[in-house]
């Protein structure tokens, strides 16, 4: 096929057909191009026709792909909500909101946070942000969006218990009254979050630590003394004797132990851990059909009997306060590691032998403070009586300490008033003898002269 110019002289004769065969020979050449590029393409197509099969197979592929993908996500996402309806139904949380509008008490100081929230603030409960373990469950320290600094308490209830409507009650309503307690050596509640398959508490957070590790894990940076062990021991029994009488219902916190007393960056008591606490009428006692506390601490009456009451809590302290006496764990095992030591029974027996000096901690022997740690010495004993009804209540325990030291207090005063009477006499007879010895050398200048 070849190119042909159309021009007037090659028709010059035949004027009336120039212009017919021109447009006959442009109309020819574009169909033959038309015919070469069709040819062309379906050639092309039949040659690469499973490449191309191929590539609009693979994009309507990912097109399904990515619309599956978006719909399960949407599913999820329901799938979560309601779940997290779920949860926060079982776990009393249209109890809570029924309770937060009417707005009873202080109740609007609790706050229900989010499980995002809570995911986000420990990095999704990372290993590294983990406090400490108890027997009730793990505590991480979080931040949350607005920067402040707290403690979240995970139970370690199982997925599978199951648990009636009357405790989801019990829950509910420990929560309010904790959130309550307005005590400056009771750690604060701050809120809980319910959308979880356990219920999370969220707490002040308390950075020095628990009262166990500053007493089994001695620095000597940062030695104990006498006198801050009897503080800490009065910050304790202030905050049990709110617990007990002074809160709108008596709480009784049945695990008390010094890995329970966290200590603020003032090393100021702040009891903790409200996991296995109840909250009972007055003048009643707390039945249980299982027995909670901590071996070492745990009061024998209420092991035997399953009745908790407000004495039990005082046996726990009193272990606490032979802790802080001896420096000693309320269990330890001797060197063949085949005989558990009791504490609590060590001391009894040393306290019967009148032997109760020889294992006083020997980091508070130097403080001068014998009466007092024989002092507080009898009153653990009193708290330690294997008959409720014989150990003082909470308040008594309380106002023994705070006598106690104020004897302390005043014994260290007058004994202070003694150390400057003694040195005003020694200045005044200083002075006295200066006086002399400037006369006797006035005169033997006189003399002299």
């Amino acid at each position: 096929m070849h190119l042909c110019v159309c021009t007037s002289d090659n028709y010059a004769d035949y004027d009336y057909l120039s212009t017919d065969v021109c447009q006959g020979i442009i109309l020819v050449q574009v169909l033959g191009f038309i015919r070469i590029g069709t040819i062309t393409w379906l050639f092309y197509f039949m040659k690469h026709y499973y490449l191309i099969k191929n590539i609009f197979t693979s994009i309507g592929t990912v097109v399904v792909l990515i619309g599956t993908w978006h719909m399960h996500k949407l599913i999820e996402r329901r799938n979560n909500i309601k779940l997290k309806q779920k949860y926060f139904k079982r776990n009393g949380g249209l109890l809570l909101q029924q309770q937060l509008s009417n707005n009873k008490g202080n109740v609007e100081k609790i706050k229900l946070f989010a499980s995002k929230e809570l995911e986000k603030a420990t990095d999704y409960y990372n290993e590294n942000r983990i406090l400490g373990r108890g027997g009730q469950g793990t505590v991480f320290k979080g931040m949350l969006t607005d920067g402040s600094i707290v403690a979240i308490k995970k139970s370690k209830m199982t997925e599978d218990k199951k648990r009636d409507e009357n405790e989801h009650k019990q829950f509910i309503n420990e929560v309010m009254i904790l959130s309550q307690i307005n005590h400056k050596n009771v750690v604060k509640l701050l809120g809980c979050c319910l959308e979880t398959k356990v219920p999370l508490l969220v707490y002040e957070f308390v950075p020095n630590g628990t009262l166990s590790q500053l007493l089994h894990v001695p620095s000597e940076e940062f030695p104990l003394t006498w006198e801050m062990r009897l503080r800490i021991a009065i910050e304790i029994a202030n905050a049990l004797s709110y617990l007990h009488s002074a809160a709108s219902v008596p709480i009784y916190h049945r695990d008390i132990k010094s890995s329970n007393i966290l200590l603020d960056d003032k090393y100021r008591a702040k009891v903790s851990d409200f996991g296995t606490s109840r909250s009972v009428a007055l003048e009643q006692t707390h039945v249980t059909t299982r027995v909670q506390g901590t071996f070492g601490y745990l009061d024998p009456e209420y092991f035997r009997s399953s009745q908790f009451t407000e004495k039990s809590d005082v046996y726990s302290f009193g272990v606490v306060l032979v802790e802080l006496i001896s420096g000693q764990k309320p269990i330890s095992s001797c060197q063949s590691e085949e005989v558990v030591r009791s504490l609590a029974n060590f001391f009894l027996h040393s306290m019967k032998e009148n032997s109760l000096l020889n294992i006083v901690d020997p980091l508070v022997m130097n403080d001068n403070a014998e009466e007092e740690i024989v002092a507080v010495a009898k009153l653990a004993k009193r708290c330690l009586n294997l008959n409720g009804k014989r150990r003082p209540t909470m308040k008594q325990v309380a106002l023994e300490l705070e006598q106690i030291r104020s004897s302390e207090e005043a014994n260290g005063m007058q004994q202070s008033a003694d150390e400057d009477s003694d040195t005003d006499a020694m200045i005044e007879a200083s002075g006295v003898d200066s006086f002399s010895t400037s006369g006797s050398v006035l005169k033997d200048s006189v003399t002299l002269q």
